[in-house]
């Protein structure tokens, strides 16, 4: 028997969970089943059941091996557990935990020195296109990257591809006898050249523990309670490496929720969840439902959304009860064209910052990464910082990388005083001022090194007497992890990509059919059922705002040939102006913004700008606007800017129009925000001033 941790030797460790949650972290050792539904609290969930394996003597914290999909998840089930006292026990990704155990039992397996791990393979798959006479155009290397991706993780190997592409109805993006060559000489190549892939972390470690008794001995010595997270995304690839985890054991705990699974095009399968206790017939199957994340409005669409999937197998049927107080209905509107839907867009997110809502807690998801394009442009035009997840890494930033550096220095030989006051006198130096500045890039910096702060705030508040080295192992772990911490801006994201976050407001946007489901979907209705699921991600992860949207053209003036998707039926509300199923209209009144003159919805991207109908009559100050139009090119000039970098020419006729006479007044006009204002407020003011006088 393994002696109690101290550390979470604690009373009352599950008194805070609710009796599902409770059962789930208390259960006996061996098998257990979590079926967790969207925002039912698995984490906390997970984290409790470790510590209370831990607390009851089960095992020892370095015994522990617990694995998730992202790097960010896998940070934030250390925090949790670091919080509730667990030092030691490990939380990581399959391929991070992987890596680690190649890295030791490499000498003992090879022989010789790792093999480096090669961050892109593109370069190899190039090469290996061009050997078997096809094009090397990136979006072409993408494609066939991915189909290598998917028949590794599937234990598919060239040989055996064109069987399992016919057997798996796979479309890849040539012949399957071509991409299995490619295959082939992406293998040649790859091992010629000495280096790993992702998946090949996973394999060899696999083969390492599977051929290798000693080394599967002193592995499974070392590691004897298991959990897995987000158990219905795992590949063949990455059970088979489980199992070899497991070496026959069933001290495992796996959780996951089949309504979100979202990554078959991956090699990802539910199958392992659904039939865990075809597997293990003792295991305990506990099933969360209350859902603490979103309110009873969101949580009710959102089981409208899933509940009209066809075919669920049992363990997919979880219904989510709202326990949060009651919220905003949902709102649905249907726009002209893109640019105009990101123009309101732009705008509602404009009222939810000045009603408190912070720029961090608000999301715009879409369905492929090309949709982004309008809504960066909308959220520019607006003022409104945005930060595009996928982008690039936060600790790759220049920044980011030269704040660590310091913070390196300062830990052997740190400043007085707490560890918050030391690392805001180190990050001082590098550029972090007491007040934010004005906006753009400098502004970016600023929140970057406020977020380091904000995780010394976050170490002191869980770590008694951390000091600046524990700061600093800390940061280097989130670093080699790619966990960053969280930056002040509207995040921007593919649904894909939103798996696993949450946010007080979420925009769903450009929901669309042949965009959500995804045209190449139609036919398949395991691929549309699919699309289902990647929309009832979106959806959970509202917690109180959701905001549903599309548009019946791509540009304004375009054919309206668009409908929206047929996920939305049956969902809008029957009093709504867009609750039928016909296609063509715009939406009403309240949904959009009003025209300063006539009161009427405002539906093109200029109307908006100029705050009322091009119909409706203008009030143009020519002389004005000329004089604007020349204040606006010396500006240029001074900054070494393009002209519409200080303000486009519809802000400016907007300005020449309404004539605003202070700053709350010229902030209310589309395309002029706090930064704008505060770079050049005064001199449109004044020149607004001189024209009226």
């Amino acid at each position: 028997m393994v002696s109690p941790v101290p550390a979470t030797n604690r009373p009352g460790l599950l008194d805070g969970l609710d009796p599902e949650q409770r059962a789930a972290a208390s259960a006996p050792r061996g098998p257990v089943c979590v079926l967790a539904g969207a925002g039912t609290g698995k984490t906390r969930t997970i984290t409790h059941r470790i510590a209370h394996l831990i607390r009851s003597g089960h095992v020892s914290a370095g015994q522990v091996l617990a694995v998730t999909f992202t790097a960010r998840a896998a940070g934030e089930m250390r925090n949790r557990l670091r919080a509730l006292g667990v030092e030691g026990a490990q939380a990581l990704t399959f391929h991070a935990a992987a890596r680690r155990q190649l890295r030791y039992f490499w000498p003992r397996v090879i022989g010789d020195r790792m093999w480096d791990l090669v961050e892109g393979k593109l370069r190899l798959v190039g090469q290996a296109a061009h050997r078997v006479g096809l094009g090397t155009e990136p979006e072409v290397l993408r494609d066939l990257a991915s189909e290598i991706e998917w028949s590794k993780a599937s234990l598919i190997s060239p040989d055996d591809y064109v069987a399992a592409a016919a057997r798996e109805h796979r479309d890849p993006p040539a012949s399957p006898q071509q991409i299995a060559e490619v295959y082939r000489a992406y293998e040649k190549f790859k091992n010629a050249a000495q280096v790993l892939d992702f998946d090949d972390l996973l394999l060899h470690t696999t083969a390492a523990l599977e051929e290798h008794g000693e080394v599967a001995r002193e592995f499974r010595d070392r590691y004897r309670c298991f959990i897995v997270d987000e158990y219905q995304d795992v590949t063949p690839l990455q059970q088979r490496l489980l199992d070899a985890w497991l070496g026959g054991r069933d001290d495992l705990t796996v959780v996951g929720d089949a309504n979100q699974t979202i990554y078959s095009f991956g090699g990802a399968s539910p199958r392992s969840l659904l039939e865990f206790t075809r597997r293990f017939p003792e295991a305990t199957v506990v099933r969360l439902e209350r859902d603490y994340r979103s309110t009873p409005q969101v949580v009710e669409l959102a089981n409208k959304v899933i509940g009209a999937a066809r075919n669920r197998p049992a363990g997919s049927r979880l219904r989510l009860i709202g326990q949060r107080p009651k919220g905003p209905e949902p709102r649905f509107a249907e726009f002209e064209d893109e640019p105009t839907e990101a123009a309101a867009v732009a705008a509602r997110i404009r009222n939810l910052l000045d009603a408190g809502v912070p720029a961090s807690e608000i999301a715009v998801l879409y369905r492929i990464n090309a949709q982004s394009e309008s809504f960066e442009q909308a959220l520019s035009d607006a003022d409104i910082p945005y930060l595009v997840r996928g982008g690039e890494r936060f600790f790759d930033r220049r920044e980011v990388r030269q704040a660590m550096a310091s913070l390196r220095t300062a830990s052997a030989d740190p400043p007085g005083g707490d560890l918050v006051t030391a690392v805001r006198s180190v990050l001082a130096r590098v550029g972090l001022t007491q007040q934010p500045p004005a906006g753009g890039a400098a502004r970016e910096r600023w929140d970057a090194l406020l977020a380091l702060v904000e995780v010394a705030e976050e170490l002191a508040a869980t770590v008694e007497g951390a000091g600046m080295p524990r700061y600093v192992a800390e940061l280097e772990q989130r670093a080699a992890a790619q966990h960053p911490p969280t930056v002040e801006g509207v995040t921007l994201a593919s649904l894909h990509a939103a798996k696993g976050l949450e946010w007080d407001a979420v925009f769903l946007v450009g929901l669309a059919e042949g965009t959500l489901p995804i045209l190449h979907a139609e036919g398949d209705q395991n691929a549309i059922e699919e699309e289902r699921r990647l929309f009832y991600v979106g959806v959970t992860r509202a917690r109180e705002h959701l905001w549903l949207s599309w548009s019946l053209s791509r540009h304004p003036g375009g054919r309206r040939n668009r409908r929206r998707s047929r996920f939305l039926y049956g969902l809008i509300p029957e009093h709504h102006p867009d609750a039928r199923p016909t296609r063509g209209q715009s939406a009403k009144a309240g949904t959009k913004p009003r025209c300063r003159i006539c009161e009427r919805p405002l539906l093109d991207t200029m109307d908006i700008k100029l705050g009322r109908c091009r119909k409706c009559p203008s009030n143009l100050d020519a002389d004005l606007l000329d004089r604007l139009r020349e204040w606006r090119g010396s500006r240029a000039k001074e900054l070494k800017v393009p002209a519409f970098v200080v303000f486009t020419d519809a802000t400016l006729v907007a300005i020449a129009e309404q004539r605003p006479t202070d700053e709350r007044e010229l902030v209310a006009i589309s395309g002029i925000g706090p930064s704008k204002v505060a770079r050049f407020g005064d001199d449109v003011l004044a020149v607004v001033n001189d024209e009226q006088a």
